[in-house]
């Protein structure tokens, strides 16, 4: 179990239209300008990331593992949460950050990302 911050990036980037631009010192990973995701530096001695959610998804996470989640500084009050890369398995956070950028992204780059899913 674990996520480094090279597969975090992978994870976010994999999702259609997603763009890194580095904001104010590490990675925020946007669809159409809007961020869904961020995550620390590669330096960071104990990185994490932090994703868009709802309030009520925040409180069933810190809930469910309060060692794995928390609320990030600054953005925790609007429902994004923070996750300890190291203690997470990387199909949970593809899950997580899949969410974040379905309610990011516009309802038309959803639509035809679940058409391809459904073509699968």
């Amino acid at each position: 179990m674990g996520v480094t911050v090279a597969e975090m990036r992978a994870l976010a980037l994999a999702l259609p239209e997603a763009v890194e631009i580095e904001t104010w010192g590490h990675p925020t990973f946007r669809v159409r300008n809007k961020m869904f995701a961020s995550c620390a530096s590669d330096d960071t001695p104990e990185p994490t990331a932090t994703f868009k959610a709802t309030l009520d998804e925040q409180a069933e996470l810190l809930a469910e593992d309060p060692g794995v989640y928390g609320v990030p500084a600054y953005v925790g009050h609007a429902g994004w949460v923070q996750v300890r890369l190291e203690a997470i398995a990387s199909d949970v956070l593809r899950e997580h950050l899949m969410d974040a950028w379905r309610r990011t992204a516009p309802k038309r780059v959803v639509a035809a990302f679940d058409a391809t899913l459904d073509d699968a």
